[in-house]
């Protein structure tokens, strides 16, 4: 979801791109996680590596643990 700030239990990631809002739920699923904006000749978007994964799909913008 898009969002402008935090909500209480949230966690924000400041980078020099924006603000990354982490909801309290999912944060535990993504400790040791990296996340990288790509852009090729098709397509741009975010990937992440989760050392957590057992699995995910092949661009890599999702994965389950």
């Amino acid at each position: 979801d898009y969002v402008t700030e935090a909500k209480p239990g949230d966690e924000a990631v400041v980078t020099p791109g924006g603000t990354l809002f982490i909801d309290g739920g999912s944060l535990m699923y993504l400790i040791g996680s990296r996340m990288d904006w790509k852009e090729d000749d098709f397509a741009a978007g975010f990937v992440f590596e989760n050392p957590n994964a057992k699995g995910s799909c092949g661009c890599g913008e999702s994965f389950t643990v």
